[in-house]
């Protein structure tokens, strides 16, 4: 795959973070903190322990022109290669599309998670009509980010968990944008 392969995904600031895309040089950290296992236990993808060279599958998956999902650093504005964590809309049917997001533990309960999220809705990159979220109900902190960016819960549910081995149950949130 060449760089001119890739769709241009747009690069979005806020007054203290940088979302960008992803890059190959992003594997280190990503890896560093997709091996925390609390990381790996609020998400549905992440295994644990991450086996060698998942990490550089991801990159290149998201990377790749026909991808389903657009995957942004979250980024310290003013410092290069801080990955604080990463988020992401993947593409859904009807102008809708999910978001997902994971912060590294050093900057839970620092606002991040909600900037960011607040930051690509505002931003609406995919011109989605509709956005979804879900979250596992041991995790009640990303509920409140979603919450806090306006998101309306609409349900229970539940999702595997690679890193868990098992299913999770979810609390579901939508946010409509038109």
């Amino acid at each position: 795959m060449s760089f001119e392969d890739v769709i241009a995904q747009a690069t979005i600031t806020t007054e203290r973070l940088c979302l960008r895309p992803l890059t190959p040089a992003d594997a280190g950290l990503i890896s560093m903190y997709g091996s925390d296992k609390r990381v790996a236990e609020n998400t549905t993808t992440i295994p644990h322990p991450l086996p060698p060279g998942s990490t550089e599958a991801f990159i290149e998956r998201s990377l790749a022109p026909n991808r389903a999902e657009d995957v942004w650093v979250i980024d310290g504005k003013d410092k290069q290669n801080t990955l604080m964590g990463l988020i992401s809309l993947e593409r859904m049917d009807r102008d809708q599309s999910e978001i997902i997001y994971w912060v590294a533990p050093a900057y839970w309960n620092t606002g991040i998670a909600s900037e960011a999220v607040e930051a690509l809705i505002a931003a609406n990159p995919q011109a989605s009509r509709t956005i979804f979220g879900s979250v596992f109900q041991d995790n009640p902190a990303s509920a409140r980010v979603l919450t806090n960016a306006g998101f309306a819960y609409i349900g229970d549910a539940e999702a595997f968990s690679v890193a868990r081995n098992s299913t999770v149950q979810t609390w579901t949130y939508l946010k409509k944008l038109d």
